[in-house]
């Protein structure tokens, strides 16, 4: 295996571990790709059953326009590292239909553990009419659909997840955004984007403090810089040869692959004081991996945020090799 590459992500820092989460419901909504696929496979390889939403499907192409993924694989994957994959379509904008899937993981189980909100999908919009522009030069239809697919979303499979979620013992709501409290104190260089990024770190805190009573856990976690599928695709590059895209982005080097966050976010779900530790907060991959002592493929353990605050934003020496 070359350093930092392997197609399959198989579990190779514990391939005989076992499976802190085999009693566990999880709902992982926005699992088509990247981030989301990632967490739900770590989920899944952790012992859960893990129901997998998007708009993409085998059938059915998203306004993403990917074709090349799709939650019924994300499902399969989930299966494959031992844990039981459900593909559920859903489209989170439409209430009736995150009631339906509510009401369905209701009937199987009658509870839900771990939300994992991931929902997303506006890359199309970020590249083409939100960054570079004031907020009065973005077109209105695009910054208000950032905000539905960034804030909408998230805030109503909560509200309908929620009542389901603090039947667990132990109710684990997460987040998934872009970018910490601390690192978003930096303008997010458009203001709908800006928004949609922050929104989430907000939901956590303040369901940190409703969840308490229940002994749940809320927090908003983040990925550094992603070679997600999309990512990858924009350089022209796989997993396999990532490294050739420095040559265009010399700060891609300190990229990592989605599995880093998800095997950092698996033990934080297997963390019997994760209440104590995370409720409220925000936290990076690279803030989680240190504490879980995890490590993306390859044996990497990269601290992007650090590193861009350091060095990109602060004028400080270093390099990306000093942040892995």
């Amino acid at each position: 295996m070359n350093q930092d590459t392997d197609t399959q992500y198989p579990d190779t820092q514990h391939p005989d571990r076992h499976r802190p989460l085999a009693d566990r419901i999880a709902l992982v909504a926005g699992a088509t790709r990247g981030a989301g696929r990632a967490l739900a496979v770590e989920l899944g390889r952790a012992g859960a059953t893990v129901y997998v939403t998007g708009r993409t499907t085998r059938e059915h192409v998203s306004e993403v326009g990917r074709t090349t993924e799709t939650i019924e694989e994300t499902a399969e994957l989930v299966t494959a590292a031992g844990g039981t994959g459900i593909a559920v379509p859903t489209d989170h904008l439409d209430e009736d239909r995150v009631r339906a899937l509510v009401d369905r993981i209701d009937r199987d189980h009658a509870r839900l553990d771990i939300l994992v909100n991931d929902l997303w999908g506006g890359e199309h919009l970020t590249a083409t009419s939100i960054f570079g522009k004031k907020s009065w030069e973005t077109p209105l239809a695009d910054g208000l659909r950032v905000l539905e697919l960034g804030v909408r979303s998230h805030v109503i499979t909560a509200a309908l997840a929620l009542p389901l979620l603090v039947r667990s013992d132990a109710p684990l709501h997460v987040e998934v955004t872009d970018g910490t409290a601390r690192s978003n104190r930096r303008y997010r260089e458009n203001l709908y984007y800006d928004l949609a990024k922050n929104a989430p770190i907000r939901i956590a805190f303040g369901l940190g403090r409703e969840l308490e009573e229940y002994g749940g856990t809320a927090i908003a976690v983040t990925p550094g810089f992603l070679r997600s599928e999309q990512m990858l695709t924009h350089f022209g590059v796989t997993e396999d040869n990532w490294r050739d895209a420095i040559a265009q982005e010399p700060a891609f080097a300190i990229a990592e692959s989605p599995y880093y966050l998800a095997r950092a976010l698996a033990a934080l779900a297997a963390d019997p004081d994760r209440a104590a530790r995370w409720n409220g907060k925000s936290a990076s991959s690279g803030d989680l991996a240190k504490v879980y002592g995890v490590r993306d493929v390859g044996g990497s353990q990269p601290d992007a945020w650090a590193y861009f605050e350091d060095v990109v934003y602060g004028g400080k020496d270093g390099t990306p090799d000093d942040y892995r």
